[in-house]
């Protein structure tokens, strides 16, 4: 898969994925004014343009880079693992994915709701399963 920043600054390449994950932590909510609705890549996706991506450290275990020029999201990476988790909005062009599951589904606020039926994990269920790794 290929994908771009809004201004063309960052691009990224990683192993085609079909699904997507979504998560409803109020973290995510306030970085992107909703849900992120991410693709699960390893840490072999290849990113280009780093001068222009800042990174902030957002929890113990992972950090969120952005496009210091035209404030794109661009991954949550995991730290432990390398796994970086991109905005699937950052792969435009033949990309068909599947909402495979959602996460944090009890911070979920009441406003939006997907007719999708997916696997879900809680808050609890989340750290849990980043305390084992």
């Amino acid at each position: 898969m290929e994908g771009q920043c809004l201004c063309g600054a960052v691009e990224v390449q990683a192993d085609r994925r079909d699904e997507i994950d979504v998560c409803h932590c109020s973290m995510c909510r306030q970085w992107g004014g909703g849900p992120m609705m991410t693709v699960h890549c390893n840490k072999n996706s290849r990113l280009t343009g780093l001068d222009h991506v800042t990174v902030y450290r957002s929890s113990e275990w992972a950090e969120r880079g952005f496009c210091d020029t035209c404030g794109t999201h661009l991954f949550y990476k995991l730290k432990n693992s390398g796994d970086y988790i991109f905005p699937a909005g950052l792969f435009q062009k033949g990309m068909d994915f599947v909402m495979d599951s959602q996460i944090f589904i009890d911070r979920k606020p009441s406003y939006y709701a997907f007719a999708n039926e997916t696997p879900v994990m809680t808050e609890e269920d989340v750290f849990a399963l980043f305390a084992r790794q």
